[in-house]
């Protein structure tokens, strides 16, 4: 399978969130097919011992570069792509990748809910709108990827603030892929990467071993590399429990909540319980 058009030794991917996790994943999958990198992130130590990773993982001739980047803040994202455009010249990939978890549910604290759509919603809109004018003008094939998650589709209870923000990924991803079709000869595609049950420091701020059900954060990236690759947009990924059947179940039940005029979040609800799990076990729609 030829690769992505963007994903060629010697270009550039410029990945936020890249100290740890998921971002880290894809930058050291970056390298291994001979890309540049410049890894962005808000956490200036754990930048540098990344730094250390994705050069013991890299390519021969593959440059490595670092910024400490606040994605909340415009003028920092404007930053990220000045440095990137003065030290490679061009960016084929853009992964808005940072993220927080913590928000919590709609009656807790705001201060918490504020900082986390700041850095999960508006990082990825400022990136968007900072990246994607200057890599549309360079014209040479390059991709735009936003981490989602599959909370911001189902939306289960447990934590409002995460699910908000990454169902506004979800909107502004979708939104950006439209617009990049509609642009004559654009060479720009758009992705949204929606992981499933993935061992970070996220999932686990507690460590331990990775939980048997749970994919790791380079298995997501390699799924990642190969989906793009595919031309999907919707790069919705397993884990060990949930197979992409049981997700799709999951998806149509969740939007037959207004079709069918269902209480919000039926999934959960005790009187939709059997009514769920009798549809569960159903075959997807193709």
């Amino acid at each position: 399978m030829p690769l992505h058009p963007a994903l060629q030794p010697g270009r550039v991917a410029v990945i936020t969130g890249a100290a740890s996790g998921i971002g880290l994943a894809a930058a050291e999958a970056f390298v291994r097919l001979g890309m540049n990198v410049m890894l962005a992130d808000a956490n200036a130590a754990a930048l540098e011992n990344a730094e250390a990773r994705i050069v013991a993982a890299a390519a021969d001739k593959c440059r490595v570069r670092l910024c400490v980047v606040d994605v909340s803040d415009r003028k920092d994202v404007e930053r990220l792509r000045d440095l990137a455009y003065e030290d490679f010249g061009e960016v084929a990939v853009l992964m808005n990748n940072a993220g927080i978890g913590g928000g919590g549910g709609v009656l807790g604290d705001l201060a918490k809910w504020r900082r986390l759509i700041d850095v999960n919603l508006w990082g990825v809109v400022h990136g968007i709108n900072v990246f994607a004018p200057a890599m549309i003008k360079q014209g040479t094939p390059a991709a735009i990827v936003s981490t989602g998650s599959k909370q911001g589709i189902t939306c289960p209870p447990g934590d409002a603030a995460y699910n908000v923000s990454k169902a506004g990924v979800k909107v502004a991803t979708e939104a950006l892929a439209y617009e990049l079709r509609t642009l004559e000869g654009c060479k720009v595609s758009a992705h949204l990467l929606i992981p499933g049950f993935t061992f970070t420091g996220m999932t686990r701020p507690g460590g331990g071993e990775k939980p048997a059900g749970a994919w790791t954060a380079a298995q997501v990236a390699d799924f990642l590399i190969e989906r793009m690759s595919e031309g999907d947009f919707y790069i919705l990924c397993p884990d060990n429990e949930v197979s992409r059947e049981d997700d799709a179940r999951r998806i149509l039940w969740a939007a037959g909540d207004i079709v069918e005029n269902r209480p919000p979040l039926s999934r959960w609800h005790p009187d939709y319980k059997a009514a769920f799990a009798e549809f569960a076990e159903r075959a997807p729609a193709k």
